[in-house]
């Protein structure tokens, strides 16, 4: 099956995967960010006994703020039509780490 042509005033998108792409799974992200960008920290999350939780991170990816908010919406609209097919997705309790918050 062919790809539409896109209209005249828009280039064509290719998307190649380079040499070092690859996938994982992560239960856990962290958000960290500063005036000049979001840092987002992938990893996975196990819980080894009731008193110890070890999250093994493996890749940290830098966004612009503006690439940020553009995944935001992306994923807004994504999970608006995952749970219009799926259901409603509930939240279970998140993980605070020990300590005051500021």
């Amino acid at each position: 099956m062919s790809q539409p042509k896109p209209p005249a005033d828009q280039p064509t998108i290719q998307s190649p995967q380079t040499e070092n792409y690859r996938e994982g799974y992560a239960n856990s992200v962290q958000v960290r960010m500063s005036v000049w960008d979001f840092f987002l920290v992938f990893g996975t999350m196990h819980q080894e006994s009731a008193e110890q939780v070890t999250i093994e991170n493996f890749q940290g990816i830098y966004l612009s703020p503006q690439q940020a908010k553009a995944l935001m919406n992306v994923l807004s609209h994504n999970l608006a039509q995952y749970e219009k097919t799926f259901g409603t997705l509930a939240l279970e309790p998140q993980f605070t780490p020990p300590g005051p918050v500021h």
